[in-house]
């Protein structure tokens, strides 16, 4: 029976988080996206979190589920409910239940249970497992399943909708989702008959979630990557990119295959590492592909050379950096946003780069399109700079909508228009905007050659070491940095969110906007006004500077040590450099509404 020292308070209906704590490798997965899914389908906003270990089995592995009738999907500090599995990780798998919380444990397990403000549940996970599981082999993987029937009558879920989601995991086949839904089954009727309930929790079904899908950030920037008109990948796995081009394996076969002869229009090639990837990847930018690599940290830091070379001559190219944390191999399962420096200024001497910075996985497929517009209208390298909360974990989105005009392919000179002008200078500046004109390896002209380098060249792109020749270039490729300033604006600029009367404000970017919104939220039941801004991409909007102006101070919120975006902002604004205010933190973890409004209150304090 549950054992508890209070009385249920009241009711909390739909506003909880989960953390179902288990061995790495163990086939949690299974039951965790069952509930997950399970939720979403009961039409409750939800989202999914993984925190596991970077080796492959054996290790303590956590999953929090935060379920939210407001839409709050930001991470949370403490968990209103724990599944605790892992003997390993069982004291402190008990001491992260909220107080007034649920613990549900398996009942072998041997550790003292004395605390007075929680709810206790034991499920005995072998014993259902082993009666109806009769492999052997998937009997570990079946204790998971046993506490998602226990939960499911703890919280009042109809097992209907368990058993919906366990045929959309499985994609429809009888057999997995039977041998599930009896452990299921038989573990909710032990919990009716055994457990006596005095947690506060339970769900109902909502309309909170209709029409929305729900997909992780690697999916997504795979399929946008599609629909953007990709032909070419040159990639090296790395944790946690991989899922990139994963995806792009499993949708190019499907969209990208001639219907007449059979062929793909594509090519993927795993590299022997990503140095070479990134080199397969400007070679065909340079031929005219749409070409892309994935990665994280380590990889961004071997592709310095060839980015540079790709900036310097003038190539598209799209980069998917899902950050992790760093310095060194770091954490790889642990989330960071430490590669936005480095993006930024990749390559040596003076480089700029494009990066976009999606804030959820709508954007991901946006920005996995956009990059090869932006990529080959400005003819320079683009980072998307993903990360891993965003990246690897689940999140609700409207459905994709489909790219809204015709490819961008940049100015690319036909045989016909070499015909008409009698020929061309690659790196002159003919329009203004400081973009050259180029040719496609392949066009029938004989004035259409033009010899590609990363050394000192002319604007008819001859070698050359005069100082003139090289100023010039450098000159120009600083204003085509401007032009991309305002195509920027135009394709990825700020979300803003300007408060009347507000005298701070916050600025951040990327996945960091769920715990931005909801601590906006928490801090304006106190009375504090606070305007908000994402960045969506650098170089950085001019429209950031008169934000700036119109407040006395600006948090700037972010996932790395060393307060990359607000020194960013503080080179953008030198003039405003002091009202721009670090607010940042590097553990490994997403950002929490708790944290955020505590950081900024705390620092109110000093004003």
């Amino acid at each position: 029976m549950s054992e508890t020292a209070q009385t249920a308070s009241a009711t909390i209906v739909n506003d909880f988080s989960i953390m179902a704590a288990t061995k790495n490798g163990s086939g949690s997965q299974t039951a965790n996206l069952t509930i997950l899914r399970t939720l979403f389908k009961m039409g409750i906003p939800v989202n999914g979190k993984n925190v596991f270990p970077s080796n492959i089995q054996g290790q303590p592995t956590w999953y929090w589920i935060r379920a939210s009738k407001d839409g709050y999907l930001a991470r949370t500090d403490e968990a209103d409910i724990v599944i605790s599995l892992n003997p390993d990780s069982a004291i402190y798998d008990y001491a992260s239940v909220k107080s007034g919380g649920a613990f549900i444990y398996a009942e072998d397990l041997k550790m003292s249970l004395d605390r007075k403000d929680v709810s206790h549940y034991p499920i005995p996970t072998r014993k259902i497992a082993n009666a109806l599981e009769t492999d052997v082999r998937l009997r570990s993987y079946g204790a998971n399943m046993v506490y998602v029937g226990g939960l499911a009558w703890l919280l009042g879920i109809d097992l209907k909708v368990i058993e919906s989601s366990l045929m959309f995991h499985f994609n429809g086949k009888a057999k997995p989702v039977q041998s599930n839904m009896k452990l299921v089954t038989e573990a909710y009727n032990w919990a009716a008959a055994n457990w006596k309930k005095t947690d506060p929790y339970r769900v109902e079904p909502m309309d909170k979630t209709a029409g929305q899908i729900m997909i992780d950030g690697n999916t997504a920037s795979a399929l946008g990557a599609v629909y953007g008109g990709v032909s070419f990948i040159g990639w090296y796995p790395i944790t946690p990119a991989t899922g990139v081009a994963d995806g792009l394996g499993e949708f190019l076969p499907k969209l990208r295959t001639d219907p007449e002869t059979g062929k793909p229009t594509y090519a993927i090639v795993q590299a022997e590492d990503e140095l070479a990837a990134l080199g397969m990847v400007i070679g065909a930018g340079w031929m005219g592909a749409r070409a892309m690599t994935s990665t994280s940290g380590p990889g961004i830091s071997l592709m310095a050379e060839f980015t540079g070379y790709a900036y310097f001559a003038e190539i598209p190219a799209v980069i998917v950096d899902v950050t992790r944390m760093g310095p060194s191999t770091g954490l790889p399962t642990r989330v960071s946003q430490g590669d936005v420096m480095k993006a930024y200024f990749l390559g040596h001497g003076d480089v700029k780069n494009i990066c976009l910075l999606p804030g959820n996985v709508g954007e991901c497929f946006e920005h996995g399109w956009k990059a090869f517009d932006i990529a080959e209208h400005i003819q320079t390298p683009v980072f998307v700079l993903s990360d891993l909360d965003l990246g690897m974990n689940n999140h609700m989105s409207q459905p994709f909508a489909y790219p809204d005009k015709p490819m961008d392919r940049g100015k690319v000179l036909s045989a016909d228009d070499l015909t008409r002008l009698k020929g061309f200078a690659r790196y002159r500046d003919v329009d203004g905007d400081a973009i050259g004109w180029r040719t496609l390896p392949g066009t029938d002209h004989p004035l259409a050659a033009y010899f590609t380098r990363g050394t000192g060249h002319n604007e008819r792109a001859a070698y050359s070491e005069k100082s003139a020749d090289w100023q010039g270039n450098l000159d120009r490729l600083a204003r085509k940095h401007e032009t991309a300033r305002t195509l920027l604006d135009e394709v990825a600029g700020p979300v803003i969110e300007q408060v009347d009367g507000a005298e701070i404000a916050i600025i951040s970017y990327g996945s960091n906007d769920f715990g931005v919104q909801e601590a906006r939220a928490r801090l304006a039941k106190e009375g504090h006004k606070i305007s908000y801004l994402r960045v969506r991409a650098l170089p950085l909007s001019n429209s950031i500077k008169d934000f700036v102006a119109k407040h006395k101070r600006v948090y700037v919120v972010e996932m790395n040590q060393d307060a990359q975006m607000r020194a960013l902002l503080q080179l953008h604004m030198p003039d405003q450099a002091t009202k721009l205010i670090a607010a940042n933190v590097c553990d490994g973890l997403p950002l929490t509404a708790k944290w955020i409004s505590g950081k900024i209150l705390e620092e109110e304090k000093k004003a």
